[in-house]
This record gives structure tokens, sequence and C-alpha cells, in this order.
């Protein structure tokens, strides 16, 4: 590539960047449903091959997508919000144990200074702020009706999620192949290949790792509350969401449970144990037999670059950057392979020739 080119490239680079700067606000609903119709295609194209038309198959998916998202609201989300009302409520009481009990032992332990350990002015922001209401619900519906425009601009956004994810996922093929089409001719195998290697991270990473937070989140959540812990449900879910990032799911949730444990139970053995043996099988499941079958050894993304991936995306373009981290991430990951690749065939990679003869002659 001459270096004008590499120069309008790189120009193009910018823009596209920049716009996507400036629409950031109304760019959520479509990623959101780009995301939607990337997961729902495979299937698709999968009840194609049974001779369902393009249409009928994309009916289908969406139909299951809608039943998983009806079934989610109507068991999920209430179960889910009364222990967080339930932890609401309890939030002075942990810190009340906290202070009366757990820090003390820990600053007679580490042989701390009286009165290092200070909760009073925290416990009473959150008891003053629990006077004012204990409607979890009442809090945030005050807050999202503070702006009328804004909470119709919200709902006009949800609204549009199915729209957009049902006609990306009726004409993804017909989008796929236009976009070839315009490819240059000779660049078009290379970008090809470029494409489907982003395309084996970000399905295996995507569709895989979702899989296996749902399963862990399931795990976590039904082993918790089955040990009678009473925050089971959320803290098995917040432990499942973290797993997007290996061992930070474990990590979460084992600290919080063991928390929530002390809190209920004291120091009985029971419950401690059972949370223990409850996340040493979700990281076990996981290990051995859940990231290997869903998900494996083809993603290449460390966990530290996830991590930066999310953040710089939050603090760059706020929610629509943190769902383009993970996809830009894994772009970055493909080309910079290709890079460094091509470095190492470079001249700049390779023993210089004066170099090289003079060992040669001195060995002969």
């Amino acid at each position: 590539m001459s270096t004008s080119g590499r120069w309008l490239w790189l120009a193009g680079l910018l823009l596209v960047g920049w716009l996507v700067y400036l629409l950031s606000p109304i760019l959520s609903p479509f990623l959101v449903g780009m995301l939607l119709a990337y997961l729902g295609d495979p299937l698709v194209d999968r009840l194609e091959r049974y001779r369902f038309s393009r249409t009928w198959a994309v009916v289908t998916v969406f139909a299951l997508f809608s039943v998983l998202l009806l079934a989610m609201l109507l068991i999920l989300l209430p179960m889910l919000g009364r222990q967080l009302a339930q932890l609401y409520l309890l939030a002075p009481k942990m810190l009340d144990w906290l202070q009366l009990s757990a820090l003390p032992w820990l600053q007679a332990q580490l042989g701390l200074a009286e009165g290092f350990w200070r909760l009073d002015q925290l416990k009473l922001a959150v008891t003053q702020h629990l006077g004012s209401t204990t409607d979890v619900v009442g809090i945030v519906l005050s807050r999202a009706t503070t702006s009328g425009l804004a909470l119709m601009a919200w709902l006009g956004n949800l609204l549009l999620v199915p729209v957009v994810a049902f006609y990306l996922m009726r004409d993804w093929d017909l989008i796929i192949a236009r976009l070839r089409a315009l490819l240059p001719r000779r660049r078009e195998s290379y970008v090809v290949t470029l494409v489907g290697e982003c395309h084996e991270v970000l399905g295996a990473f995507i569709r895989g790792q979702l899989l296996v937070m749902l399963a862990l989140a399931v795990v976590y959540a039904g082993g918790l509350m089955l040990i009678g812990l009473e925050l089971g449900l959320l803290i098995g879910v917040l432990a499942g969401l973290a797993s997007i990032v290996p061992y930070m799911g474990f990590v979460v949730g084992i600290g919080a449970a063991l928390i929530a444990t002390l809190f209920q139970s004291g120091l009985e053995l029971y419950p401690l144990v059972g949370v223990l043996v409850v996340f040493t099988i979700g990281q076990l499941l996981e290990g051995m037999l859940l990231t290997p079958l869903l998900v494996g050894d083809r993603i290449g993304l460390h966990p530290v670059a996830v991590i930066f991936a999310v953040l710089a995306g939050g603090q760059l373009f706020g929610f629509v950057g943190v769902l383009l981290a993970l996809p830009v991430a894994a772009v970055i990951m493909v080309v910079l392979r290709h890079a460094h690749e091509l470095y190492k065939l470079s001249d700049l990679y390779a023993e210089p020739a004066a170099t090289a003869t003079g060992e040669s002659s001195g060995r002969t």
C-alpha cells in the first residue's frame, strides 16, 4: 500500500471514531440490536437448512428470544427486586455488624490503634437516606421521571431495539454479501481472512462466554439459595455477570457470599463450608467443562485486556463504548497478530546481512 493510501485509511478511521463519538447518544439501540442479530444469525441459518424461509426462521428465533426475555422479566426480576430491597434495608445492620463485631476482631488481630475503623459517618448517611424513603422502586421512578422527555427517549430506544434486531437478522446475509462486494478485488481474500478470524474470536467470546456466564449464575445462585443464604440469588447473578473476566466472578462472588454468610449466621461452620463448596464446584465446572466446551481456546483476549477495553470504552464513549469495547479489542488483537507476523518477515526484524556474512566467514 502506498503512503497516500495509508494516510487515506488513517483519515477514514479517525472520521469513523469522530462520528461514533458524535452519535453515541443515539447508537445504543442500534448496537444492542446488532448484537442480538449477530447472536441469532447462526440459529436462523440452521433453521434455513430445515427448509424454513429466511423470514419465518427470523420470526421463530425472534419469538424464542422474546419468550426468554419475558420469562426473565416475570420470574427473575421480581426475585432480584425483593433481594435488592432486602439488601437496601439490611445495610445499616450490616454496618453495625462490621463496626461492632467484625472490625474490632480484625483490629485486635492486627494490633491496630483504637478507633482505626470509622464507620459511624457512613452509617449515619445511609440511615438518613433510608429515612427519607424505603421504597426502592419509588426512588428509581422519581429519578427517571424528573424529565419526561428523557423518559420518553429511553422508552423509544427500548422499543427500537427489537425493530432493529429483527430487520438486521432478516437481512444479515445480504448485508454481509454487499459489504464483501465493496472490498477491493486485490485485497478481498486477505480482508476476508482477517474478518473470519475476528468473527471466530467474537463468536467464541460473545456466544460462548455469555453461555458460561449464564451457567455459572445458575450454579452459584442455586447453590447459595440451597444452603439458605438470603441474598443467594443476587450474589449468584452478580458472580455470573462478573465472570466475563476469568476468575473475577469467583473472587467477587465468594467474597460477597462469605461476608453475607458471616452476617447472617455468624461463625457457624456449615454455611461457610457450603459457600466454599458451591464456588469450588462452580470453578471446577468452568475450568473442566464449560469453558473448553462452549468457548475453547480461540479467544486470545487476555483478562487484563478485557478489563482495560471495557473501562476505556466506557470512559471514552459511555455505554456505547462499553458495547463496542470487546468487538474493537478483538479486531485490534487480530490486526496486531498479523502485524507481528509481517514484522518478523520484514528487514527491520531480520538479522543484518553484513553481520550474518561476517559470522559465516568467521566460522569458515
